[in-house]
C-alpha cells in the first residue's frame, strides 16, 4: 500500500494513524482520536466505519444512504479540533471541518461522545456558527500557502 498523509491533519502517515482504527487493528484511546478518524472516515468514503462508531442509540435505518449523498457532494479540506475535554466515560470535541464551497464551507460543531467497554462512540452534535478566517492565515488544507493564495 502507498503510503500518505493523514486526513486528519495529525502529520502522520494514514496507515500509522487512522488507517489502524479504519481497519481495526485497534480502537481509539480518546474522543479525540475518534474525532480524527470519523473525519478520515468521511474524507475516505468509509462507510462501516461511521456507522460502527455511532452509537447505536443514534443509529437509523437510513445512515448509509445519508452518508452516501453527503459523501457523493462534499469535498473535505481540512480539519481544525479547537476543544476537547474528556471526564471519565463522557468527552465533548469541538471542532471545525473545512470543505469546498464559494467561500470556503465550515462544519462547526461541539460533539458529544460515550465510552462503554473501553470503545468510543460518536453520540450527537450542536452545530455552531462559522469561525472567521483571515485571508492571510495559512490555508486549512495544510498546503502551507495562504488561504487567498489557497482555497480563498
Amino acid at each position: 500500500m502507498k503510503n500518505f498523509p493523514c486526513p486528519c491533519q495529525s502529520h502522520s502517515d494514514y496507515h500509522a494513524c487512522c488507517g489502524l482504527l479504519h481497519q481495526g487493528g485497534q480502537t481509539a484511546t480518546s474522543a479525540e482520536q475518534l474525532m480524527r478518524s470519523r473525519y478520515s472516515a468521511y474524507v475516505l468514503k468509509n462507510i462501516s466505519y461511521l456507522q460502527a462508531t455511532l452509537h447505536p442509540s443514534h443509529q437509523q435505518p437510513d445512515d448509509a444512504f445519508n452518508l452516501q449523498q453527503t459523501m457523493a457532494t462534499t469535498q473535505w479540506l481540512g480539519l481544525s479540533i479547537i476543544d476537547h475535554v474528556e471526564k471519565g466515560d463522557q468527552a465533548e470535541v469541538e471542532f471545525v471541518a473545512f470543505y469546498s464551497d464559494h467561500p470556503i464551507g465550515q462544519l462547526h460543531e461541539r460533539s458529544r461522545f460515550s465510552r462503554q467497554q473501553g470503545q468510543w462512540f460518536y453520540m450527537e452534535g450542536d452545530f455552531l456558527p462559522p469561525i472567521k478566517l483571515g485571508r492571510n492565515d495559512s490555508c486549512i488544507c495544510g498546503s502551507g500557502k495562504k488561504l487567498k493564495r489557497c482555497h480563498g
